[in-house]
């Protein structure tokens, strides 16, 4: 299938996967993963109603998102301290804050740009992977950077183990929700949790029924992307 039939198919889940959770479809933002795509492939699915994309290098996302228009850019990988200033000057929002030492300098590039960046805290649910903050330590990762001004936190983000049952999937993303909803009662100054970012292709219905309104879906919407690997 095309790009515009991939559209179409993935708006359809999210559509039915809204109203089994009671909400709206248009209240879940769906990103396009671009990661190895060319400009040719995005600007493609843009036209098809893409409203918002996102890229997990920077390497890839500076050359990419100056040439993008009409779009919002996330950055969504893992971020490096010296890529910060570049994530910080090309996106429009960071979801992949896993760190004390990235939150200080993404908050000391926003400054030296005026901007205020807004961000995601990446909640550790898969520990084959390194990066993270773990779920029980969320709130107190959040008081921590409250503070900072460059930053506008505005929810959380995780990205779940693949994993052969999609119960085991579901009981992840229902984790997530508690925790997205505990955090909302602790008040904490300068947190708004506003998102819950999680599923991918593989699995962003079941995401969405469980709470997430950002799914992050490449390979459903662009197609396999194996061969354009670098």
């Amino acid at each position: 299938m095309g790009i515009i039939e991939n559209m179409h198919s993935v708006k359809k889940a999210i559509a039915e996967a809204a109203k089994k959770s009671g909400k709206n479809a248009d209240d879940v933002i769906l990103v396009g993963i671009t990661k190895t795509f060319p400009i040719e492939i995005i600007n493609e699915a843009i036209g098809c109603g893409m409203k918002d994309i996102g890229e997990s290098r920077v390497q890839e996302a500076e050359k990419k998102f100056p040439l993008l228009s009409n779009v919002r850019k996330h950055f969504v990988g893992h971020l490096q301290t010296n890529k910060v200033k570049k994530a910080v000057e090309i996106s429009d929002m960071i979801q992949s804050v896993d760190s004390l030492k990235i939150a200080m300098k993404i908050n000391e590039a926003s400054l030296v740009m005026g901007k205020v960046m807004p961000v995601l805290i990446e909640v550790l649910t898969d520990e084959k992977k390194h990066f993270g903050v773990r779920r029980g330590e969320t709130a107190y990762f959040l008081k921590e950077i409250s503070g900072l001004e460059g930053l506008r936190i505005e929810g959380l983000m995780t990205v779940a183990p693949q994993t052969e049952n999609p119960e085991d999937t579901r009981a992840i993303f229902r984790r997530m929700k508690s925790l997205f909803d505990y955090i909302r009662t602790q008040n904490i100054p300068n947190v708004e949790m506003r998102y819950l970012s999680m599923g991918m292709s593989g699995d962003f219905a079941v995401a969405i029924e469980e709470g997430a309104n950002i799914v992050r879906v490449g390979r459903g919407i662009f197609g396999e992307r194996s061969n354009r690997e670098q």
